[in-house]
This record gives C-alpha cells, sequence and structure tokens, in this order.
C-alpha cells in the first residue's frame, strides 16, 4: 500500500507493503494503489501551492512599503519644487527692482553731470570776467577800492572751484554707487540664468553624505545655500577622475538629495561616503 508523508522539504511517498488477499479481485488492488498515489500527489500540490501563497504575501507587503516610500519621497519633492518656483519670483521680483534702480541712477548721474557742467561753464565765464578786469585794472593803474573788489573776487572764485570739487566728489561718488549696482545686477542675472538652465554654481564643491544603493541615491553635503541647483547633473570624482554622474532630485538649505545616474557607474566602481562632488561638465563649460 502507499501513502504520503507531508515533509519540511516536500511530499514523501512511502511503500507499505499490504499482505495479498488471493480473494480480492485484483482490479481492485490496482484501484486501491491509485487512489493512493492520487491521493499523495494532492497533498504534495497543496503543500507546494501553500508555500507559494506565503510568498506573494511577503512580495505584496514588501511592494506595498516601497509604494508608500516612492509616495512619500514624490510628495517631498513636489513641495520642493514649489519652493524653488517662489524662489525664483522672488528673483525675478529683485531683478526686476534693481533694474528699475539703475535706471533711477543713471537719471541721477546725467542730472548731476549736467550740474556740473553748468558749474564749469559758469567758472569759465567767471574766469573770463576775471581776466577782463585785470586788464582793465592794468591799464587803468591802482584805483581806489581795487584790491577789495579783487579780494571779493577771489573769494567768489575759491567759493566755485569749491563747490566744483564737491560736485566732482558727488560724481565720483554716484559712479561708484552705480558700478556696484551693476555689479550686483550682473550676479543675479548670471544666478538666475544657472537655476533657470538647471545648472548647479560652478564653484560648488561637495562631498556624498550617505548612499542607499538598494533605492538608486544618494544625500550630499551641500544645498542650495552653497549653489545646488535641482535637477542639474553632478559629477562623482574620486583621484582626479569622474567615476559616476548623478542627478539632483531635491534641494534643502544645507543638504541636497540626487540619483544615480543608470550606467555612469563601472560595475567595478562602488561610491563611497566622502567622495567628492563637482558640478556636471555642462555647468562647468557654462560658467567658463
Amino acid at each position: 500500500m502507499i501513502f504520503g508523508v507531508a515533509t519540511p522539504g516536500g511530499l514523501s511517498l512511502v511503500f507499505r507493503p499490504q499482505h495479498f488477499n488471493p480473494a480480492a479481485p485484483p482490479m481492485a488492488n490496482v484501484l486501491g494503489i491509485l487512489t493512493a498515489v492520487c491521493l499523495a500527489l494532492a497533498a504534495f500540490v497543496a503543500f507546494k501551492n501553500k508555500g507559494a501563497y506565503e510568498l506573494e504575501i511577503t512580495n505584496l507587503a514588501a511592494s506595498k512599503q516601497k509604494l508608500a516610500k516612492t509616495q512619500a519621497t514624490l510628495k517631498t519633492t513636489e513641495s520642493r519644487l514649489e519652493a524653488e518656483k517662489e524662489k525664483r519670483s522672488e528673483l525675478e521680483a529683485e531683478v526686476a527692482r534693481l533694474g528699475e534702480a539703475e535706471a533711477k541712477q543713471k537719471s541721477e548721474n546725467e542730472e548731476v553731470r549736467g550740474r556740473i557742467d553748468g558749474i564749469r561753464t559758469e567758472t569759465a565765464a567767471n574766469k573770463e570776467k576775471l581776466d577782463a578786469v585785470r586788464e582793465k585794472t592794468e591799464k587803468l593803474g591802482d584805483l581806489k577800492g581795487l584790491a577789495s573788489r579783487m579780494r571779493s573776487m577771489n573769494t567768489e572764485l575759491e567759493q566755485l572751484a569749491e563747490t566744483a570739487t564737491q560736485r566732482n566728489a558727488e560724481l565720483a561718488n554716484l559712479t561708484a554707487s552705480n558700478n556696484q549696482v551693476q555689479s550686483q545686477i550682473g550676479g543675479l542675472k548670471g544666478m538666475f540664468e544657472r537655476i533657470a538652465s538647471g545648472q548647479s554654481l560652478a564653484s560648488l564643491r561637495t562631498t556624498i553624505r550617505s548612499i542607499y544603493p538598494s533605492w538608486g541615491f544618494v544625500t550630499l553635503a551641500a544645498g542650495n545655500s552653497q549653489g545646488v541647483v535641482a535637477n542639474s547633473t553632478l559629477d562623482v570624482v574620486r583621484d582626479g577622475e569622474v567615476i559616476g554622474k548623478l542627478l539632483v532630485t531635491a534641494v534643502e538649505h544645507g543638504s541636497s538629495t540626487a540619483s544615480i545616474v543608470p550606467d555612469s557607474v563601472s560595475s567595478e566602481v562602488t561610491l563611497m561616503a566622502g567622495d567628492q562632488v563637482v558640478p556636471g561638465a555642462a555647468a562647468t563649460t557654462a560658467a567658463n
């Protein structure tokens, strides 16, 4: 007789000798054997199906957990994207404000130049008058009160010269202020253009803080305050050579998150915490 025994490794078929019964029909013996075999096979299939079902439940739980983490990451990324949009709007408003300040400064500079030109013209006219007076006095000789008038005219000339000096100093200050405003506008425009084109600042130098190879991303020890820009490409450098590339997915004030670009890391290389990270070739070229 045959019967099945369930074991940790599967189902075992055990043959147990049965006393031959000459009175029993041969067909009955055969049917009994076949029935036992079928029951053993059914038990085996049920045992295997149970193991597969438990494995599917485990895989489903892991997939749900992974989906929840992905959804949380997506929500965080969307929030940071909104923050970047607000920051971009603020930069645009600042550029517009500086543009208005520049136009106002230019207008004031033109006004000061006009005033200085008027003072120079007036000074030249006074000098001509003084020269004419001197010429007349030389012809008339020493007249009474001529010295007093000359002192008065000299005092007036000194005052005019002092006024011209003050106007020149005022013009120099306004010119320096205008140059400073122009420099600030140029810096903000350059930063805005890099952010709009998705490039991190060329001066960025940071390192990998932590690595999550199972999820395919790393965290960096720098954020937007150090020049990291979302959606920009960064190079991982070790011993002066690029060993991999990263795509920035989220940026905070002092840290950021980046995905490891597929196929950018050789199978013989493993990224490690502390590896240097610099802007990608596109950002460096743009900065140059």
